[in-house]
C-alpha cells in the first residue's frame, strides 16, 4: 500500500506546528539559559542590559560571594536529609491511606473523604498552627521539616484513584477467598503493581521537599536547621542590608562600595536560583517520564 502523498495544505500545517513548537521551546528555555548567563556575567553588564544571549565580561565572582559562607554546604545537607527522609514518610502515609480509602466497602468512606477534602479548602489560620505545631514540640527540631507537610490530600486522591481504577477488585476478592488478609493483600498484591503511582508520588514529594521555603521560614530559625532556600535568602538579604548601612554614610568610598554591592546582589539573585535549581534541572530529563506518566495516572477510566 503505497503512502499517501502529503497535500500543500498538509506540508503548510507540518511548518507553521514545528515552528509554533521551536517558539514555544524558545519561550520555554529562554529565562532558565538566561538566569546562567547573567550568573556569570560582569555585575556592571547586567544593570546596563547589556546580557542577552552571550556572557559579558565573565567572571565567577557571584559564586565565589556565595560559596564562601559554610551556611551554604549545611544548607545543602539539610535540604537533601529532608528530601530524603520527608519523601519517604509522606510515601509511607499516603500509599496505605489512599489503598484503605480505595476500598468501596469501607465504613464511613465518605465521611473520611469528605474531611480530607474540606483541608484543602480550610485552614485554621497562621497564628493557630504556629500554636499547634509550638505545643507539639516541633519548633526549631532537625525532624520539623521531615515532619510537617507529610501529607499532601490532592496526592492522596489522585493515588486512592489509582488503586480504584488500575487494580480490579476481582484479584482482592479471589485473594480473600484464599485467605488473605488486608495487610497480605496490600504488601503481596497492591505495592507490587503500583510502581507507576510510588515513582510519581515520589516524584511529586520530592519536589516539594526540595523547595520547601514556608514551613522553613516559619518553623526553623535555627541555622543548623535551615534548608537551602533559606540559606539563600538570608545571603540575599544579608548582601541587600550591607548597601542600605552603607548607603547612610557620607563616606564617597563606602558609597562606592555600596554601589558596587548593590550591582553584586543581582548578581547573586542569578547565581541562587542557578543553584537552587540545579539539582532539578540536572535530575528532571531522567525522571521526565514519570511526570508525563503523572498527568493520566489517577483518572477514572470509562
Amino acid at each position: 500500500m503505497s503512502k499517501m502523498k502529503k497535500t500543500r495544505a498538509d506540508a503548510a500545517f507540518d511548518v507553521a506546528n514545528v515552528a509554533l513548537l521551536l517558539l514555544l521551546l524558545v519561550i520555554l528555555f529562554y529565562p532558565l539559559y538566561f538566569v546562567l548567563v547573567a550568573s556569570i556575567s560582569d555585575p556592571y553588564a547586567i544593570a546596563q542590559g547589556q546580557v542577552t544571549l552571550l556572557p559579558v565580561k565573565p567572571t565567577l565572582e557571584a559564586y565565589q560571594n556565595i560559596m564562601k559562607d559554610s551556611r551554604i554546604w549545611v544548607g545543602y545537607r539539610n535540604t537533601i536529609l529532608y528530601t530524603v527522609f520527608g519523601t519517604m514518610l509522606s510515601l509511607a502515609l499516603t500509599i496505605p491511606a489512599a489503598y484503605v480509602l480505595s476500598k468501596k466497602d469501607l465504613p464511613g468512606r465518605g465521611f473520611l473523604m469528605t474531611y480530607c477534602l474540606i483541608t484543602m479548602y480550610f485552614g485554621g489560620g497562621l497564628i493557630p498552627t504556629y500554636l499547634i505545631v509550638k505545643d507539639l514540640g516541633l519548633l526549631n527540631k532537625a525532624y520539623t521539616l521531615v515532619v510537617l507537610g507529610s501529607v499532601s490530600v490532592y496526592n492522596l486522591i489522585v493515588t486512592r484513584s489509582f488503586f480504584q481504577s488500575t487494580l480490579p477488585d476481582a484479584l482482592f476478592e479471589s485473594a480473600r477467598i484464599d485467605g488473605a488478609s488486608e495487610g497480605r493483600m496490600f504488601f503481596s498484591i497492591a505495592l507490587p503493581l503500583s510502581g507507576s503511582i510510588l515513582a510519581v508520588m515520589a516524584l511529586y514529594y520530592g519536589v516539594a521537599r526540595w523547595n520547601e521555603f514556608f514551613n522553613a521560614l516559619i518553623y526553623v530559625s535555627n541555622v543548623e536547621y535551615q534548608p537551602l532556600q533559606l540559606v539563600l535568602r538570608s545571603l540575599l538579604l544579608q548582601s541587600q542590608q550591607a548597601v542600605l548601612d552603607a548607603a547612610l554614610t557620607n563616606d564617597s568610598e563606602m558609597l562606592a562600595d555600596a554601589a558596587r554591592l548593590a550591582l553584586m546582589a543581582e548578581a547573586m539573585k542569578y547565581a541562587i536560583i542557578f543553584i537552587a535549581s540545579a539539582p532539578l534541572l540536572v535530575a528532571y530529563p531522567f525522571v521526565q517520564k514519570h511526570f508525563v506518566k503523572g498527568v493520566m495516572i489517577g483518572a477514572l477510566k470509562g
